[in-house]
This record gives structure tokens, sequence and C-alpha cells, in this order.
């Protein structure tokens, strides 16, 4: 039996969704023969260990779609953590708009500690508050009834307001708005159009009447509006979380590609030079990421997308948002970006043990759709229920993947693969394994870049990723169908004498790993660990470039047995 290489750079990918981990006694009889066979990689103990482990996170191997779980008052404890990552959560979303800096920094610290029990990586989702638009306040400390038609005020007036008038304390708003333009008042609860723009105040007919009160949020569908996404809020707290390490870091408030561009400014110039630098996520939330080809180049310029259906659904009709929700989602994937589709995702399970129906089905949607993950807020950060809401979206997300008809969703959706030889590695090894029934596809990855056109193309095995940085492991773990190893400290010779001295800068022929064995070796080690694997004869499709850290290297595919690249004489690879 011979096998052809091919060409790739860093990826190992996985076997098919319904046989992603062996059942668990089949593994714990076969583990710990099977990691004394793997010649120089495991001993007894580890297998032990292994067998122990893999039960409370192989699940994780059943699925492709991840999760991400805010924190917050119902999720602040270590052990709400661990029962939430052990529930299915992949990513652990620390909210910036509630709580303090010191407050993030001890759940970080929190998840870490999970992270270090389970040697799974766990990726940290800092979100940005962005600018909060608000009206002032009224005289009447319970506010203003507005009635349908009257004609009402916002002005610059720092006086309280009354039934007729009220200040709004942003003069970017009344300059941009237009007569026709529409604001929305109280997440839409109250809408109104501009009938007259003066220089210091506009005002507007009612459309929708209400009730308005104090400080209340101002949307602004129709505007582009000459603010910053960043307010001095956020810059202090995106230059703390440059600090404690968040791996991935959302921007809220996105209107055009200049604003991903100023952030991406920002974290360049406060990044020490060949230092671990965060990933940017653009929330999707104003109708003007959609006017000409802004989407396109936001998705171009950040490293993955939000959804952010919560003011993305105030300020578009709602019949609109689905719609919008796809095009999103097609867009990230003909580009091969992260994409997370949030908020009310189980808005009901912040009171009730079980979700509504429509509410199942609107996770099912997004998976259907091609998403990476679906995001819980408030279910899981001050909700009553949070462990169910994160086991209960871990339930469908099974159940969809199980379903027949998903595959050929993804199939009929997915981009064509770009003229270049890792597209083409890429694509020539998720046929591979397809073909020989491989148990995962295997990427060793520097910064993820293949791994992450490994995702893009939906295979039906899961994707593991051999990383010699953490960072790099963790912020993996958003993307679909990709399955990280953490690795340990030195990990194939990355690293000074100094462990908080990481060299995280572009390796070089001279710095990289030169063994491929080694890598081959790891990959079946990670593999037996994570309970991809129970019998010696089992396949991994292993991707690589030779030479290490050359850029653009990507030119070999090796096919080689669980028990390890001595093992099996068959085995060959053919470089390009």
């Amino acid at each position: 039996m011979k096998f052809t290489s091919v060409l790739l750079s860093v990826a190992f990918l996985a076997s098919g969704i319904d046989a992603f981990v062996a059942p668990a006694q089949r593994f714990a009889k076969n583990s710990i023969k099977l990691a004394a066979t793997i010649e120089g990689t495991v001993s007894t103990p580890f297998a032990d260990a292994t067998v122990a482990a893999v039960p409370k996170v192989a699940q994780r191997w059943r699925k492709s779609t991840k999760q991400v779980a805010t924190l917050g008052p119902a999720s602040s404890s270590v052990e709400m953590i661990e029962t939430l990552f052990l529930a299915g959560a992949d990513v652990f979303r620390l909210n910036f708009s509630h709580g303090s800096q010191e407050q993030k920094k001890e759940l970080l610290d929190m998840i870490r500690t999970v992270e270090e029990k389970y040697s799974h990586p766990i990726c940290v989702l800092g979100d940005l508050q962005g600018p909060k638009l608000r009206v002032g306040e009224f005289s009447n400390p319970n506010g203003e009834v507005l009635e349908e038609g009257q004609i009402f005020r916002f002005d610059l007036d720092e006086a309280k307001g009354d039934n007729k008038r009220v200040q709004l304390p942003h003069p970017e708003i009344i300059t941009a708005s237009e007569v026709g333009h529409i604001l929305m008042i109280d997440d839409g609860k109250v809408k109104v159009e501009v009938v007259e723009a003066g220089g210091e105040y506009l005002d507007c007919k009612v459309i929708v009447g209400g009730k308005i009160s104090n400080r209340k949020g101002v949307n602004t569908p129709d505007s582009i509006l000459e603010i910053s996404c960043l307010t001095p809020k956020d810059r202090s707290d995106l230059d703390y979380m440059l600090g404690i390490g968040v791996d991935w870091v959302a921007l809220s408030f996105v209107q055009r590609p200049e604003d991903i561009e100023e952030i991406l400014e920002i974290i360049d110039s406060n990044t020490p030079e060949g230092k671990f630098k965060p990933c940017v996520m653009a929330k999707i939330e104003k109708p003007s990421c959609f006017e000409g080809d802004n989407l396109e180049n936001i998705v171009k310029l950040c490293n993955g997308i939000m959804v952010a259906r919560g003011d993305l659904g105030v300020e578009c009709p709602p019949e609109d948002v689905p719609i919008l929700q796809k095009t999103i989602i097609d867009e990230c994937r003909s580009q091969g970006k992260p994409v997370v589709v949030a908020t009310q995702m189980l808005e009901s399970m912040i009171e009730s043990p079980t979700p509504t129906r429509a509410e199942a089905s609107d996770v099912a949607t997004a998976i259907y759709d091609g998403a990476d993950a679906i995001m819980l807020s408030a279910e899981s950060a001050a909700g009553k229920w949070p462990e169910e809401s994160v086991t209960m979206q871990q339930r469908i997300i099974n159940r969809v993947e199980s379903d027949p008809h998903y595959r050929s969703y993804l199939d009929a959706n997915a981009p064509e693969p770009e003229a270049t030889p890792t597209d083409a590695m890429i694509v020539a090894a998720r046929q591979i394994s397809k073909t020989i029934n491989a148990k995962a596809l295997v990427s060793f990855s520097l910064r993820g870049s293949t791994v992450l056109r490994a995702s893009k193309k939906r295979p039906s095995v899961p994707i593991m990723a051999l990383c010699p940085f953490p960072e790099t492991a963790r912020q993996l773990a958003l993307s679909w169908g990709v399955y990280p190893e953490l690795p340990k400290p030195g990990s194939y010779g990355y690293q000074v004498e100094d462990e908080n001295m990481m060299d995280y800068s572009e390796p070089t022929v001279e710095t990289a790993p030169s063994d491929f064995d080694l890598i081959l070796r790891n990959a079946c080690k990670a593999a037996l660990k994570k309970g991809l694997v129970s019998d010696p004869s089992d396949l991994l499709v292993v991707t690589a470039g030779l030479p290490f850290g050359t850029p653009g290297a990507s030119n070999i595919i090796r096919v080689v047995p669980a028990a390890g690249p001595a093992c099996w004489d068959g085995v060959c690879s053919v470089e390009a």
C-alpha cells in the first residue's frame, strides 16, 4: 500500500463526524497497547492518564461547531467555568461593558487554571464596549411618553428634558442626520423621523410612540457617524487586554474598513516586535457595513467576524436579519475567516431550563449555515441556567451535525479553492482523508493560517493543529472543526531560557524544527491523547512544509498509522 505526498504547510486533519472518538470502553482497552507501540513517544503512565482524561473532553471531537460562553455573575467561579467547559464551551467571552478590569483578570486566571487542568487550549475573547449613544436626562425621573405624530426635538442644550425636547449629547449625530433619517430610541421601542435638521438640533416626527426616559440608547441606522469605534474607555480596556493576554479582541460599532485599520494600528504600536498579538474580531451591527464593498473589505482586514444580531436587529428590519446573517457567513467562508453568530440564541433560558422551539431552530439554522461558533450572552453570564444553556446548545450541535443533510449543505456553499499551492494541498489532503477513512487531518502550524485554510474547506474529519505557541493553539480553538494541541513549554524548540520571554518572531530555517519525524511522532501522540485513534492501524493525514520556517513552503502530505511513522513500511512521502 502506497500513498503519494502532495504539497502543504502546517495542518493535520481528522476523521468523519460520526467517528471522531472511539467509544470509551474500546479506547480504554486499546490505548495502553497503542501507547506502547508508538516508538519513543509515550509511556504506559501517559496512556493511563489519557484513559482517565478522555471521557471528560472526548465529546469535543464529536463536534465541529464551537461554542462561545459569556462569563458574568452567574459564571464567575472556577467551578462554574470548568462546568461550562466540560459541557461544551470552547471560548469564554469577557464583556468589558460590565465590571472592572481587575475582575476580568481574575476570570482569565480561572480560565487558565481549567486549561492547565485538562491540558486543552481554551480561547478567551475580550469584547470592547464601543461608543454608547444615549439621550440626556428628563426633569421627570420617570421619563416622558411620546405620542405618535408629535414633533419632538433633540438638541445640545444640557437642560433637563420634558415632553417637547431632550438633550442629545452627541453633536456627531446631529451633524450626520438629514431630513428623512430615522432614529431608534431604547432598542427601537420608540422610532422617530427627522423632519428638520438644524445646526444644533433635530426636530423629529414620532413614528412609533412610547416611553422615553433617562440615558436611553440611540441608534442611527441611516447615518455614518464621524466618531471612532474606540472610546477612551475602550482604549484603556484594549491596553489592559494586551497586558493580560486575551486571544481575541472584539470591536464594537464597526461602520467601515477604516475602523479595523485603526485598532490594528493601535495593537501593532503597543505590541513589542516579535511578540504575540491578539486576533481582531469585527462585530457587524451597522447597516453601513453592507454598503458597497464594505463587508468584503472589513472581513479581509480582520481575523474574524461576529454577527451581532442585537444592534443589527434594531438598525435593520427584523425580516432582513436572517438574510444578512447568511450573507455575512458566506463572505467569511469565502475568505476563510471564522464567524460567530451571537445574541438571543437561547434567550428564554435566562429564566427557563428549556428553550423555545423557535430558539432551537435558530441555533440549528446558524449551524446549517456554516457558522464557526454560536455564542451565549446573558444565558451564561447572568441567567439562572448557565450549564443547561451550554448543554442545550451542545445537544443541538450534535443533532445537526449527525444529520445526513448537514454535509450536503456545507458542500453546497463551499467556496472554490484558490489557485495557490497551499489551497491545492488542502483540497488534496481533504480528499485523501475521506478516501482512506483517516481518523484525523493534522497540521504543524506556527501562526495557524494553513489550519484556517483547512477549516475553510470543512473536511469530514476533525482538524488537529500542533502549535509551538500556546497563543496560536488558543486562537485556533474558535474555528470550525479545529482542535489544537496545547504545547508544553519549549515544544519544537521555540522558547528561550526564561519561560516568560517567549520569542514569537517569525521562525527561520535555522530556528525552526528540523526533525520531521518529531512532528509525525507528536501527531500520533496527540491523536492518542485526544482519543481520536484506538488501534495501531488507524490512519492520520499529516501536512507540512519543508524546510520548516520557510514562508510558503507548503509541499508535503504524508499518511501515517497511529502506531507511528516507523511502524508501517508502506508509508512514503514524495516532496514537490
